[in-house]
């Protein structure tokens, strides 16, 4: 195991630091400063090389040049809140609305905005990286609050991310990282195959809002409860407006929190996902335009899927999808782990 930190370049006038954590068996992951984004998870190949399994950008600034959070640590609330407000005992909270009259993903001052602290360590557990920053709070922002993200990447080639909050006043926390993976590299992730534990997923309106309703998956195009090649699921989204998923599905956790599983058949390459919670976004990248300068190439539909891990997102206002809020007093832990597989 071992750790090694470098300036990976400059950002709004900082510098940003990248933070590689390394197993012994020649996984490594790379995660930036920045947005608490991971720029690179690392599969060994025969030849002696790597494989990154996620999409990548060759700087910081390209990562902000479109709306799509590529790799970003999100928080403190995942996905949507309706009308930029929440309530929590009876009192409403307002925040700034950053997607028409809504919130998405913690706000424009969320946890892809900052620049973290970082500190690295080799531990029984595995190499490690600790992101630690205060949120001040105030008007239109989310109440204060102290946030850790723990990475640690085992001997068991996992990459587990821990976020741990505290807050001053009662509030929301539904961490994700919205990583977005393509297993080999190539221009479209259609034959990569996806499995789900999952039977159902949300209605939502035309703002991709939850109604609380469910819908099941089995006979359409949502059933991943098999392995599923993604191009035939993303053909039989033709006639919707998203022609692809930007969907939340309710996951139900194995024994060992298992929640979905993304392979490629020829390399072998797989990412199985562990949550404990009940929610994960799918989202096929069908809005990737020709402007996003990625590290394998120009933006394009499908190049790649985002796979986001959180509790049922707008649960203050929607409470049958389960607890998210966060108490004075109280302080909170959620873990999503990345198991790769060559």
């Amino acid at each position: 195991m071992q750790t090694s930190q470098h300036v990976f370049d400059q950002y709004e006038g900082h510098d940003v630091t990248a933070f590689q954590l390394t197993n012994d068996n020649g996984v490594s992951a790379t995660i930036l400063s920045q947005g608490g984004l991971i720029h690179e998870f690392n599969a060994p190949t025969a030849d002696g090389g790597h494989q990154n399994v996620l999409l990548s950008y060759p700087t910081t600034a390209d990562y902000y040049t479109n709306p799509f959070y590529v790799n970003m640590a999100i928080g403190t609330a995942a996905g949507r809140t309706k009308a930029a407000k929440f309530v929590i005992d009876g009192k409403q909270v307002d925040v700034t609305a950053n997607e028409g009259r809504n919130t998405l993903h913690g706000g424009p001052h969320g946890f892809s905005s900052v620049n973290w602290d970082g500190q690295t360590a080799v531990t029984d557990a595995g190499a490690t990286l600790t992101l630690t920053h205060h949120f001040e709070g105030g008007a239109g922002e989310f109440p204060a609050m102290d946030v850790t993200i723990t990475y640690v990447l085992d001997a068991n080639n996992t990459l587990s991310l821990t976020y741990t909050a505290t807050s001053e006043a009662p509030t929301v926390f539904n961490p994700t990282q919205h990583v977005y993976f393509n297993l080999t590299g190539a221009d479209s992730i259609r034959q990569q195959v996806l499995q789900l534990n999952t039977t159902r997923h949300l209605d939502v309106d035309a703002e991709k809002l939850p109604t609380g309703d469910y819908l099941d998956n089995a006979g359409t195009p949502f059933d991943f409860s098999k392995p599923t090649v993604l191009g035939d699921a993303i053909d039989g989204m033709q006639n919707t407006t998203e022609k692809g998923f930007d969907d939340i599905f309710e996951v139900k956790p194995d024994a060992d929190n298992t929640i979905a599983r993304l392979s490629d058949p020829d390399s072998q390459l797989a990412v199985t996902i562990h949550s404990s919670r009940n929610g994960l976004v799918v989202f096929t990248a069908n809005s990737f335009t020709d402007d996003m300068n990625l590290t394998i190439g120009h933006g394009k539909p499908n190049m790649g899927v985002a796979l986001e891990a959180q509790n049922l997102s707008d649960a203050t206002r929607l409470p049958q999808f389960g607890d998210i809020t966060l108490k004075p007093g109280e302080e909170k832990s959620y873990t999503i782990g990345y198991h790769l597989s060559f």
